[in-house]
């Protein structure tokens, strides 16, 4: 069984990696029957406007009209979205703004000033429970730490090389020999076996252990280690009967604990583990006690879930993948500092509302994010002539008798560097805008960098907003792409917004790689040509500029089928679709893109993740494609539950395995795979079951034993089709991974 799988994925694996190369791919093209044209077109939309296809969806397509539904998907404000709205209600998170978020769910900044007596602790039970264990850490970690500072043998035993033959030193050996006593002691007391004399008896050996190794005794434990040691095992209990409360009891037990229980019962949600704790609360219990463990990860995580849940059955399909393709162009690294708590509004207030609007209005709203601001660094950059620079006081002019002094004269020894930061004003041209080809040279990075001095942030660690520090912005004119921009401070960036925005070079970098996303990684240039002319006649206008592309004759080329490979969000999020899973935890989802090397929000370059075939196919990415594939039609991802035998009909289905991988393939795939794909799953699976001796040794007794016609193992009936492994080949077939 396990060898023949292994042979089937290998040969899988090499039809997929032609897909990386598609002019070595022959493909052959059929005459489509009658009426197969338009479920095709229904099938090509589904593909490249949306994350795929669910049941019935190609279907409902074709009864509208590929033509209208193509119109109504860009614009969603017409499609109703109360089904994954309703997903998303319990977390929280998506509703708050940034400064909530860093109230509810404080950064190690943040818990640190409370630990100091910067910040008063909160009031509110719950956030005090938050603080209450992230201090109570932390405090520990630092006790460890001066303990391990405090002690020099410690120290010189850590830092010395062993050799296995050297004997532990003097200390260590007391020290396991204390160990082995309790957990001797403690495995007694569990079986009942031990009593008070048989404690003192082995306390008592363990002295004449130590005197006779010539090892002076350990000091005994003081009172307040002591102490502390019994509160940690009191708490370890009162943690392991929490579950059997109820929620609501479950929950105000665990705000009324002290903070080493709290601790303790933090340390068991760790690693995702402790979802019995977490049944049946409401969704700011349940928040609480996760962010207990961490607090930003309750963020975080919330942010990932309503990413792939909206993907997955959000009915405004292209605004999601529009929204995926702006944020990938505008990238933001999720793990930047202030970045985890600004991000969600990053997403939910810049980009999502403006994925099919002007591009200038994007382009502005992004230049304006906190997020991005933080994540580029231009909230710090300080103009090399601006009066922070220059140490000028920030203070209203001084009045004498004869009215207002002027501002003393700059101090020069107090005038620091520059603090130019030119990240931003390099990747609005390379990334944003014009393209890394667009004509603009080292000086008008340089001159960028200085129009947008002052743009800034207010407070970004407590989750503050976009402001303009006129002390930073640097003064006088610039000299941009050729252009004069006159002093007006915030008025600067804009102007250079505005020229970027309208620039022929952006209007065709933006025009190829939509381009790229939406039609093939190489796309005719006559096409984004016609895009580009376009995007500068409706003023950057996304919307019309997506028309234009989906009304083309390339979009419809027979060779844009299938033609694009998926990236892991978007095979994981078909798969998912095609299959009509339901979801209740998404981050298992996330995490199987992660391992497939995209994880979420998680782009570290501003470059983002590339949309290309040659990023993606390889032989261990389509392997770990095909184990998902298989993982998620056999009920073995967590928190998603998938029912491959009534995708064939319920378990009276056909009980021959070529009926059912037909049925499997209309469903799936709309009936386009290869002959070779589908002959090599019906191999697979009618294959007959292996007995141990059809692996064993031919040489051996018990082999040659068997093989004797007397000896004979009986015919085994027919095995039904396995459904889900049916399905799971399919999602992992090469066809599947394109678009």
């Amino acid at each position: 069984m396990r060898s023949s799988l292994g042979k089937l994925v290998l040969g899988l694996l090499c039809l997929g990696l032609a897909c990386a190369a598609p002019q070595l791919l022959a493909k052959k093209k059929d005459i489509p029957p009658a009426g197969a044209n338009e479920q095709k077109r229904a099938v090509h939309a589904l593909n490249r406007l949306a994350f795929g296809a669910r049941p019935g969806d190609v279907q409902q397509v074709m009864a509208m009209g590929v033509d209208r539904w193509i119109d109504l998907q860009l614009h969603p404000e017409k499609i109703p979205d109360s089904a994954v709205e309703a997903r998303l209600a319990s977390f929280r998170t998506l509703r708050m703004s940034s400064r909530e978020m860093v109230e509810e769910f404080p950064d190690g900044q943040m818990i640190k000033q409370v630990m100091d007596g910067k910040k008063p602790m909160p009031s509110d039970p719950a956030r005090r429970a938050i603080f209450q264990v992230q201090i109570a850490r932390l405090e520990q970690k630092q006790e460890e730490k001066r303990e391990r500072n405090s002690d020099p043998a410690a120290q010189q035993i850590a830092a010395a090389p062993r050799r296995e033959a050297d004997p532990p030193p003097a200390s260590e050996s007391a020290k396991t020999m204390e160990e082995l006593a309790a957990a001797a002691a403690a495995d007694a007391a569990a079986t009942g076996s031990a009593d008070a004399g048989s404690m003192n008896a082995m306390s008592a050996g363990n002295n004449e252990a130590a005197s006779e190794m010539n090892v002076t005794k350990p000091a005994p434990v003081d009172d307040a280690e002591a102490r502390r040691m019994e509160e940690r095992l009191y708490a370890d209990l009162e943690v392991q009967k929490l579950p059997d409360l109820p929620p609501d009891q479950r929950y105000k037990k665990v705000l009324s604990m002290s903070a080493d229980q709290q601790l303790s019962f933090a340390d068991s949600l760790r690693g995702g583990k402790g979802q019995e704790f977490l049944d049946g609360l409401n969704p700011r219990q349940r928040e609480t006690l996760l962010a207990m463990n961490n607090p930003q990860g309750v963020v975080v995580d919330e942010l990932v879930q309503a990413k792939l849940l909206r993907a997955i059955y959000s009915d405004r399909q292209l605004q999601e993948v529009m929204t995926d393709f702006w944020f990938n162009h505008f990238n933001v690294f999720i793990n930047k500092g202030a970045d985890r708590v600004l991000l969600t509004n990053y997403e939910q207030g810049v980009i999502r509302p403006h994925a099919l609007g002007k591009f200038e209005d994007l382009l502005l709203a992004t230049a304006k994010s906190p997020a991005m601001l933080f994540y580029l660094d231009n909230w710090l950059s300080v103009g090399p002539n601006s009066m922070q620079a220059l140490g000028i006081p920030a203070r209203p002019p001084h009045y004498g008798p004869y009215g207002p002094r002027p501002f003393p004269r700059p101090n020069p020894k107090r005038k620091q560097n520059s603090g130019l930061n030119e990240n931003y004003g390099r990747e609005l041209m390379e990334l944003h805008t014009l393209s890394v080809n667009g004509g603009y040279s080292q000086r008008d990075v340089t001159e960028v960098a200085k129009v947008f001095t002052g743009w800034t942030i207010d407070k970004p660690f407590e989750g503050g907003g976009f402001i303009f520090n006129p002390r930073m912005h640097e003064p006088g004119p610039k000299f941009v792409l050729g252009h004069r921009i006159k002093p007006k401070g915030e008025g600067e960036g804009r102007e250079v917004l505005h020229m970027l925005a309208t620039s022929p070079q952006t209007a065709h970098f933006i025009s190829l790689k939509l381009a790229q996303r939406f039609v093939s990684d190489d796309p005719p240039p006559a096409l984004v040509d016609r895009m580009a002319k376009t995007f500068l006649k409706k003023k950057g206008d996304i919307r019309e500029v997506l028309a234009s592309l989906f009304q083309s004759p390339e979009f419809w080329d027979e060779s844009a089928y299938r033609a694009k490979v998926k990236t892991p969000l978007e095979f994981v999020a078909s798969a998912v679709r095609a299959t009509g899973a339901n979801v209740d935890d998404a981050m298992p989802l996330a995490r199987q893109i992660g391992n497939m090397g995209m994880p979420l929000y998680g782009a570290q370059p501003p470059t983002g993740y590339s949309m290309k075939a040659e990023t993606w196919v390889s032989s261990s990415a389509l392997l770990n494609r095909m184990n998902f594939a298989l993982a998620l039609t056999g009920g073995k991802v967590r928190g998603v539950k998938v029912d491959a035998e009534q995708m064939v009909g319920g378990p009276s289905a056909s009980p021959d395995a070529s009926q059912t991988l037909s049925v499997m393939e209309a469903k799936l795939l709309s009936d386009d795979i290869s002959k070779q794909t589908h002959d090599s799953i019906l191999a697979q699976v009618t294959a007959p079951a292996q007995t141990p001796a059809a692996t064993a040794d031919k040489n051996t007794p018990e082999a040659v034993d068997k093989m004797k016609p007397d000896k004979s193992p009986p015919l085994k009936p027919a095995r039904p089709p396995d459904a889900g492994m049916i399905a799971g080949l399919l999602l992992g077939s090469p066809e599947f991974q394109r678009r």
